[in-house]
């Protein structure tokens, strides 16, 4: 069977698990990016079998939390939280930042290398004073070394602790400036010491490409100095607790009347 770059696969030797599109082939080998989860793969050409692109549908996901959250349009005017959302990866970047626009949440979005988040965080606190920040892209835990304690043993991991310190060298509160940080397997444990509010992976997962973005938003859409419901925001995304985790903060959106027209 003939590949090219584009089509949506799964992986035989991976009991055709998850979704990719192969976004680079290399002779025998397809360089494989998750369609729905923020993850990077490879595989030989042999183990590959195409799929319908049958990925989340993000317009259900954005009704679903729309609905959740019952807001009084008759009456009451509403100023969510602004979200800054660094990604290291545009694709998902973009399909975060229109997920934003449909929930109504001011958001800016600015693609960066991992690597490079941490040098170049500060300029960007500075131009946008977001109340929620978001530091993502990819990672990945090397289960070979059997050792989840040791940060050395991740992609990213280490890169992500180094941006969230930055940003928490530019606001100390964790009620002030709310960090949501990792992607793919990072080591949740460091990230939520390093001084993110929410982080991933509790469970050394694969996250969705969206989960970032679905906690950024509930929180924006809840009303300032108000307690989050951490759980109910835990259980919006993809695999819950195994894949994101948190502590109790409060909302970032000024509630006022009346309403104007």
């Amino acid at each position: 069977m003939e590949f090219k770059v584009g089509d949506v696969v799964s992986r035989n030797s991976h009991k055709n698990d998850i979704l990719f599109r192969i976004a680079e082939i290399e002779e025998d080998v397809a360089i494989l990016k998750g369609l729905d989860l923020r993850l990077y793969a490879d595989s030989f050409l042999t183990d590959l079998k195409i799929e319908s692109e049958k990925g989340d549908d993000d317009r259900k996901i954005i009704e679903e939390n729309l609905k959740a959250l019952n807001l009084d349009r008759g009456e009451y005017f509403y100023l969510p939280g602004r979200v800054l959302h660094i990604d290291g990866d545009q694709d998902y970047l973009e399909r975060c930042i229109k997920f934003y626009h449909d929930m109504n949440v001011q958001a800016f979005g600015i693609k960066i290398k991992e690597i490079n988040i941490s040098k170049e965080l500060p300029e960007y606190l500075k131009k946008y004073n977001p109340d929620i920040l978001i530091i993502t892209g990819h990672d990945a835990y090397y289960r070979k070394t059997n050792d989840m304690s040791n940060v050395d043993n991740y992609q990213n991991t280490k890169n992500f602790i180094k941006a969230v310190r930055e940003a928490r060298m530019y606001e100390k509160s964790h009620d002030k400036l709310i960090i949501i940080a990792g992607a793919c397997q990072s080591n949740y444990e460091e990230l939520i010491k390093a001084g993110a509010n929410f982080a991933s992976s509790p469970k050394r997962i694969n996250i969705h490409a969206l989960d970032p973005a679905i906690v950024a938003t509930s929180i924006s859409l809840t009303a300032k100095n108000k307690e989050i419901d951490l759980l109910k925001i835990i259980e919006k995304t993809k695999y819950g607790s195994d894949g994101i985790g948190g502590i109790i903060t409060t909302g970032t959106m000024y509630v006022g009347y009346p309403r104007w027209t």
